[in-house]
């Protein structure tokens, strides 16, 4: 009974946070920042806003060339299913191909791989933080394994209706 009321134990504590999105946790470098909720009431990104900032980030990510060495047999995105189609219709001929994720064998602390190929495949995610004022700041993430990751932040301003990259380092 004397344990139930050691200091601290029945406190009303704040909870842990833990990130909604199962990639983030995934092969994660300790410094990669990973988008939390944040309290108070802040403006949230709309959906199709939020749709738009991962494409523009995951259009960015496609343009570069992490898969360079030949070795990964597919692109699988952190997304649902209208977002990835949006891209595969984007890139149609990107090496390696752009795969939806029901194509991917994922386990803790491996390389990803293709379960069509068999072969090791890369993931990448998008997480976006909420706006300020016209600008969101995201982080585009890579990885295919615990020595292939890293992530690039991004900050996004919309114009005209677009969100369009201002930076990314």
């Amino acid at each position: 009974m004397c344990i139930l009321f050691m200091p601290g134990c029945g406190a009303n504590k704040e909870p842990i946070q833990f990130s909604a999105e199962h990639m983030a946790t995934i092969g994660g470098r300790a410094e990669a920042p990973v988008a939390l909720p944040v309290k108070g009431k802040k403006p949230k990104l709309s959906r199709m806003d939020l749709f738009k900032v991962e494409v523009v980030v995951y259009s960015d990510l496609l343009r570069r060339h992490f898969w360079d060495d030949g070795e990964y047999s597919a692109v699988f995105l952190q997304g649902d299913d209208d977002e990835v189609d949006v891209l595969i219709k984007a890139f149609p001929h990107h090496v390696p191909p752009i795969k939806r994720s029901y194509h991917a064998d994922v386990r803790p602390n491996r390389t990803p791989v293709d379960r069509e190929t068999g072969r090791p495949a890369m993931i990448l995610s998008v997480d976006t933080l909420d706006p300020v004022d016209d600008k969101v700041q995201a982080i585009g993430k890579w990885y295919a394994g615990g020595a292939v990751t890293g992530f690039y932040n991004f900050s996004l301003r919309k114009i005209n209706g677009d969100w369009v990259v201002e930076s990314a380092q």
